[in-house]
């Protein structure tokens, strides 16, 4: 696909988030159902109802492209497409089950194990972010639009990591030493990869845990805005494994957390 081509598929998708997260917001202020899926995870009418209007979309822009939904997923088939969409409608449902403002709304587009499109919505702060291409990433904050590129917004000689637990493990803590990292912060969801995309906070280091979707389209916009993501042991990051399972990540903003 050409640039031109991945631009305006993203852009595309800009006002169907904007929709499905105030759709977000008005299923939850009426009260959600909820349900407990087969792995014991929470679902509710809200990832449901989201996911409907992002994969309608996508749809109706690339109806040739497979979509692999969280929410419709069948793991019991193996994934052996080269270019295909991971969504998931809602990232953090127990955090918006209990009206936190950290849940998020997630589309990739994965073309040979690298996720190229992303598109992250987080409706309770007014934020969406969105990509494309390196050097195209983009923050929507409260109606304006600006290109983000990891530079560091903590005072110099604050290395500020982010974790998905209020203690990270000794390996992880061990991991985080070596880059002198001065305070953690607990996160939820794909946020995290879009916080470190704009330079708010600079590192995230976190074992095998979670399934692709959680993790592409908050890949994209950081990888896209100059982050660094490998493995832990300093492979390649890659989608498209038939399992959906994520590695281990180490995701930087820049070599140096200092510049």
């Amino acid at each position: 696909m050409k640039i031109n081509e991945l631009k305006s598929i993203s852009e595309n998708l800009i006002d169907t988030f904007n929709i499905a997260g105030k759709e977000s917001i008005d299923l939850y202020s009426k009260g959600l159902i909820i349900k407990t899926k087969e792995d014991g995870s929470p679902v509710s009418n809200g990832d449901i109802k989201v996911n409907e209007l992002i994969t309608g979309k996508i749809k109706e822009l690339t109806p040739n492209i497979p979509i692999v939904s969280e929410e419709t997923v069948n793991l019991k088939i193996k994934n052996s497409a080269n270019i295909f969409w991971l969504i998931d409608p809602i990232d953090g449902t127990k955090e918006y089950i209990a009206g936190k403002d950290e849940y998020t709304l997630n589309a990739a587009l994965v073309i040979d194990t690298v996720p190229v499109i992303g598109v992250v919505g987080v409706p309770k702060k007014n934020r969406l972010f969105y990509t494309y291409n390196p050097g195209e990433s983009y923050l929507i904050e409260n109606g304006k639009s600006k290109k983000i590129n990891c530079e560091k917004q903590q005072p110099k000689g604050k290395v500020v990591a982010l974790s998905s637990v209020l203690k990270p493990s000794d390996m992880i803590l061990n991991k985080l030493k070596e880059f002198n990292v001065t305070s953690i912060v607990k996160m939820a969801s794909s946020y995290k990869f879009c916080v470190i995309a704009t330079g708010e906070y600079d590192i995230y280091a976190a074992k095998e845990r979670a399934n692709e979707w959680d993790y592409a389209a908050g890949h994209a916009v950081a990888q896209n805005a100059g982050a660094i993501i490998k493995t832990l042991d300093g492979k390649p990051f890659l989608y498209g494994k038939e399992d959906y399972k994520n590695p281990s990540l180490l995701m930087k903003r820049a070599e140096n957390l200092n510049d």
